[in-house]
């Protein structure tokens, strides 16, 4: 049998698990996890990759331990990047997409490329923290680093260069740049030369799934290691959880949810028209060529800062305790949007969600579980708004909606997400994004046929858990409610 190391990077932590085929299931166990903490250097919000490199180290020095092993595949986080020297030497941390760096260059970028314009090459959601706006704002506050810079690697690929020696770009995470001429998935000439960023710099792509080398002869010395396969997996976390979804569907609503919540649907080519660019829903390419049309929500990056918040004034809970808070409070009172901009900053969300429902003339939730259950509803009737913008753009009703990743392990978000859209939610694997990232490998190297294949051995995993919607009286009332809410923000 083959084994294969899966490294998961996600804003908050990364992991490295052993996957193996076992017969019907693909059986994992964690063999090394890590918390992934960004450095604020006087201004500049830095991803602090040379800790992230030395924790694969760790992982792999651990894996070895436990078995020999065939392959390894990384996928993380999308749009950030790191730029190399003519050596292939780092120049700088890559920078965070929190950073202020972007303020305001979404909309100077249109006075340099048309918004319509943009959107038909690239498909991509407008958001300031993609790679284009990064670079954007680089070409104009450090052109100097620009010049120097000799390649571009968003994460994935980064560290896979630091593994092999090998340059190359995987589709799925280019895909999320706004830099990809979407529907040829190659980048785009034109959208570099409006916002001045040199084309000298990207390095070729590669589909999901492609053998990009070996790990190089200075690693295997230094960590006592065999050689192996490094996979270009779906790099982008969302496109590896997309391959894990459980379903023989042709057609089915995806949320993978986590820090952000990734809403969406498979379909066969990008949709790029009048329709989806007014709704700003964006395109990504996945494994097998496939195109996941979707919407970035802002997920449990809400729950998560406001439980910091609440540790920095002395107080820590579990998820698990907010979550029981959050259930004993009285339901459907007030409703945020969760991409309101004041939301995106760490800080003291809990202020900010009572500042909002205040100033939307709201019920203000006052104890911790009336904020929690707050950001629960608010998410599942965002999911709703967003399933609506989906339907109307594919044109196709969809029976159900496939919940993956970490947030499902909040039973009540996936409750309220079956309520909210008055859909059966289909809750599990927990781990896709791990399960996605070990079944590409184990497709490279022939023991999975395809991903048709791997999702009916993952729809055997024994932590999928399908959520009847209930009370759709109340929950119908209360989306107009939030309508409200929205248009009157």
């Amino acid at each position: 049998m083959k084994k294969v190391i899966a490294f998961d990077f996600g804003a908050s932590g990364g992991r490295a698990m052993l996957g193996t085929l076992n017969g019907t299931t693909i059986e994992i166990k964690e063999i090394h996890r890590f918390s992934n903490d960004p450095v604020i250097l006087k201004d500049t919000m830095f991803w602090d990759f040379l800790r992230l490199f030395h924790e694969i180290k760790q992982g792999l020095i651990k894996a070895k331990k436990e078995s020999d092993f065939d392959s390894i595949g990384i996928d993380t986080w999308g749009v950030d990047f790191g730029l190399l020297d003519g050596n292939g030497q780092l120049l700088e941390n890559p920078v965070h997409y929190r950073d202020s760096r972007t303020k305001g260059k979404l909309e100077e970028s249109f006075l340099r490329l048309p918004k319509e314009e943009f959107y038909q090459i690239t498909g991509n959601q407008f958001m300031e923290i993609n790679t284009a706006f990064q670079l954007f704002a680089l070409a104009e506050q450090k052109p100097e680093l620009l010049q120097r810079a000799e390649t571009m690697l968003l994460m994935p690929d980064l560290f896979n260069y630091f593994l092999t020696g090998v340059k190359a770009s995987e589709i799925s995470i280019a895909s999320t740049t706004q830099l990809l001429e979407m529907k040829k998935g190659t980048w785009s000439n034109r959208v570099l030369t409006a916002l001045g960023i040199p084309e000298r710099i990207f390095t070729p792509i590669v589909a999901s799934g492609t053998k990009i080398g070996a790990l190089s002869d200075r690693i295997c010395e230094e960590l006592d290691l065999h050689k192996c396969d490094v996979i270009a997996v779906a790099g982008h976390d969302t496109q590896s959880a997309m391959v894990a979804v459980p379903t023989q569907e042709e057609h089915f609503i995806y949320i993978s949810c986590g820090t952000w919540s990734l809403l969406g649907t498979e379909l066969s080519a990008p949709l790029i028209d009048e329709r989806s660019n007014y709704y700003n829903i964006t395109n990504e390419i996945g494994f097998d060529g496939k195109t996941s049309l979707l919407k970035n929500i802002t997920g449990l990056w809400l729950i998560q800062e406001s439980r910091r918040q609440w540790m920095r004034e002395g107080t820590e809970y579990s998820f698990g305790e907010l979550e029981k808070l959050a259930k004993e409070a009285k339901p459907l009172q007030c409703f945020i949007d969760p991409d309101a901009s004041e939301f995106g900053p760490a800080g003291n969300m809990p202020k900010r969600i009572k500042e909002y429902c205040n100033r939307t003339g709201q019920v203000v939730p006052q104890t911790i579980g009336e904020i929690v259950r707050c950001i629960d509803e608010s998410l599942a009737l965002k999911y709703r708004f967003a399933v609506e913008e989906i339907c109307d753009c594919t044109g196709i009703q969809y029976n159900s909606i496939h919940m993956v990743g970490g947030g499902i392990q909040s039973q009540l978000l996936c409750k309220f997400t079956a309520n909210a859209c008055g859909r059966r939610v289909v809750a599990g694997p927990v781990e896709a994004t791990v399960l996605g990232n070990i079944a590409v490998q184990l497709i490279a190297l022939g023991e999975i046929k395809d991903i048709k294949e791997a999702r009916a051995i993952i729809a055997n995993s024994p932590d999928i858990i399908s959520h009847e919607p209930e009370d759709q009286v109340e929950w119908a009332e209360a989306y107009n409610r939030y309508k409200e809410v929205l248009n009157r923000y």
